[in-house]
């Protein structure tokens, strides 16, 4: 019999969205009794709550006073009744085979955590080019938004876990406004678990789509960051460490530069630099899907690399008071969660 799973939705205020995103669930071609969704709804003050009642039935809706990410997933994984819990964002619409393709990875590779690449979808010329700049190398670095290969990753986009896995490792870390699936998949390879990605699993990410809420997603991504360091300093590579470096430096110069020519001719160097690299990675962007698109993939670059650079030393500034303090542990999934799983259940 074909293992149950449980499908997750952390979400707020996602009316536009929501829609679309549970209709793909529910259009799986995966055994309709083999599956549940459980809508875990942080306080929304849109016509969210109305949205999910037009499902009443085919989805459980679940209350998350916290009203973010972290504690709604672990407010799910608890009321979850299946082996495999996956994790689908209300921005995101999966392919109808995505259920199955990620119940044959888990089955196939062993891992404890799958998930496919994170396919980005703009809406206007500049959400489009935010969607070609989060797909890019010079982008972002996490290998999933730009994966073209089957492979063992350090994360993935949203994934599917064995529910095991929480079961030996805990949930996730409430704190984590953001980053708090790197700090989960971090601990979970830490602890001996695989994570694997297959292009099998196809899904398509409604990026962010104005200067404004763009600069504040990476802005908190930044922030969030240090908080990740702090718990776990070995999950940082040097790449993360560029961004705050560049703003840093820029800051210093620039602050300087009235008083110091070595200041000007730094600050002028690295910029110059830096605009330089940023040109010529997105006139190869715009080679590829159309010249009119290069300023705003050029403006999309600078703001993921600034804000989030900006947010990671505003980061360290905020958190400076956690350094060296002895992190509590994750909370953990209780053993009265594991209900029995029922023989069939609808949509």
């Amino acid at each position: 019999m074909l293992p149950f799973v449980s499908i997750i939705i952390p979400m707020r205020n996602e009316a536009d969205h929501l829609a679309r995103c549970i209709d793909a669930i529910l259009a799986q071609d995966y055994p309709a009794n083999r599956f549940e969704v459980i809508a875990v709804d942080g306080d929304s003050d849109d016509r969210s709550l109305e949205v999910l009642r037009a499902y009443e039935g085919r989805v459980r809706i679940l209350h998350n006073p916290a009203r973010i990410v972290p504690t709604a997933m672990n407010i799910g994984i608890r009321a979850a009744q299946g082996q495999i819990v996956a994790r689908i964002d209300a921005h995101t619409v999966i392919e109808p085979d995505y259920i199955c393709s990620g119940v044959e990875t888990l089955e196939r590779s062993g891992a404890d955590n799958v998930g496919g690449p994170m396919h980005a979808v703009g809406g206007g010329p500049f959400g489009d080019a935010v969607a070609l700049a989060m797909s890019s190398r010079f982008g972002i670095g996490a290998y999933f938004h730009f994966a073209t290969q089957d492979r063992d990753v350090d994360t993935v986009y949203m994934g599917m876990y064995r529910r095991t896995a929480f079961e030996r490792i805990g949930l996730f870390d409430e704190e984590l406004v953001r980053n708090q699936d790197d700090e989960l998949n971090y601990r979970l390879r830490k602890h001996g678990g695989r994570i694997f990605l297959t292009t099998r699993m196809r899904s398509h990410y409604q990026n962010r789509q104005s200067l404004k809420t763009l600069a504040r997603q990476f802005f908190q991504y930044g922030v969030w960051k240090v908080r990740v360091l702090q718990k776990h300093p070995r999950q940082m590579s040097v790449r993360h460490f560029v961004p705050p470096a560049f703003v840093a430096l820029l800051l210093t110069t620039g602050l300087l530069a009235p008083w110091a020519w070595v200041a000007r001719l730094l600050f002028a160097t690295v910029l110059g630099a830096y605009f330089v690299a940023l040109t010529v990675a997105a006139a190869a962007v715009a080679t590829r899907h159309g010249w009119t698109r290069f300023p705003q993939v050029l403006s999309a670059f600078a703001i993921m690399h600034l804000s989030w650079g900006l947010g990671f030393l505003v980061g360290v500034l905020r958190f400076g008071h956690r350094w060296l303090v002895e992190e509590p542990l994750p909370p953990r999934l209780r053993a009265a969660a594991n209900q029995p799983l029922p023989a069939s259940a609808g949509k």
